[in-house]
């Protein structure tokens, strides 16, 4: 008897050890970074608490970290206060050009399109390329052949056009205000790239960035969110990091892979979030964000902009905010 309650304990204890040994899932996502008026705010919080939990649902229901980060970008390619998707700005003859990358940090695969017009989600014709070709990037052309053929289905391009979109370019065209950021229409705040990164429960880590780019840009314009190592990086053995801003800024200082080597250095999440933000912004003079999670689940964000709209899923808790120095909470 007392052999057989032995055998149970130690049963029960070595349970209780895999069981706090397990990864606990987690999501964080950004809704851009940049000039962000009051106005505007509320539409940002909104937007990236129903990404988080868009994305944080397929963790717990049995997705990967793919699954997660791709169902938080659509999310905010659906919703207008993001440039990304149905929203983006426009170039100088008026069009969408989108773009995005997704990457898996367990073999460092990525897959990332750009010049994108006429589909709905960028992001998941980057997935596509991911898990469908034995390519990584896919441009122009070739990437709307390739969407078709995997059935992807076209839209009017002018279905993806919103009025704020269209306000930000001609206040742009009009005025010659030379600030193309990623934000849009100065004034008013405008609208910010999209991105998220996830831990599942077997500790895969997975990254997506989508972005309409920068208002006003040249016809053909690419950025550096389909960059691996500027706008996106996974990696399994040591984190991952979705970043905004100014995307000429970002792919120049190759912000997202900066990050992961100040990690792989043996700096923390933040630290390394924090240092890399603001050494892009010392040597060139302009502002971007990052959001990341190390391998571990520690969270790093910074913002070297007036603001970023931000939020995780960690604990059963939604963490939030848009300020500097600023986290707010929710039940989940």
């Amino acid at each position: 008897m007392l052999k057989q309650i032995i055998f149970i304990s130690i049963c029960v204890l070595f349970a209780l050890v895999i069981e706090s040994g397990a990864m606990k899932p987690i999501i964080i996502v950004h809704g851009g970074a940049g000039d962000i008026s009051e106005s505007r705010i509320q539409g940002k919080f909104d937007g990236v608490k129903v990404a988080v939990r868009a994305g944080y649902e397929k963790l717990m229901n049995g997705g990967n970290a793919l699954d997660s980060v791709e169902a938080a970008v659509v999310s905010m390619e659906l919703d207008e206060n993001f440039n990304a998707g149905y929203g983006s700005v426009l170039n100088l003859n008026g069009e969408v050009e989108m773009e995005a990358s997704i990457m898996w940090g367990q073999d460092l695969n990525s897959g990332a399109v750009t010049l994108i017009k006429e589909f709905q989600h960028p992001i998941s014709i980057a997935r596509k390329v991911l898990t469908d070709t034995p390519h990584s990037f896919l441009g122009g052309n070739g990437a709307k052949l390739f969407a078709l053929e995997k059935g992807f289905q076209q839209v009017p391009p002018e279905s993806l056009i919103s009025e704020s979109a269209k306000e930000a370019l001609n206040d742009f065209l009009n005025k010659g205000d030379d600030q193309r950021t990623e934000i849009g229409k100065k004034d008013e705040g405008g609208v910010g790239t999209v991105g998220a990164v996830a831990i599942d429960a077997d500790g895969h880590i997975a990254v997506a960035t989508s972005t309409g780019g920068i208002n006003g840009k040249m016809v053909g314009r690419i950025g550096d969110t389909p960059l691996i190592g500027g706008g996106t990086y996974a990696d399994d053995n040591v984190g991952g990091i979705s970043t905004t801003g100014h995307g000429e800024s970002i792919l120049k200082y190759c912000l997202a892979h900066t990050i992961i080597k100040l990690m792989e250095g043996g700096l923390d999440a933040d630290t390394a979030t924090r240092q890399a933000v603001i050494g892009m912004t010392a040597r060139l003079n302009n502002t971007a964000g990052a959001i990341t999670l190390s391998k571990n689940g520690d969270v790093g964000i910074h913002f070297s902009s007036k603001r970023m709209a931000w939020a995780y899923v960690k604990n059963d808790k939604v963490y939030y905010g848009i300020e500097h120095d600023q986290t707010l909470e929710e039940p989940l």
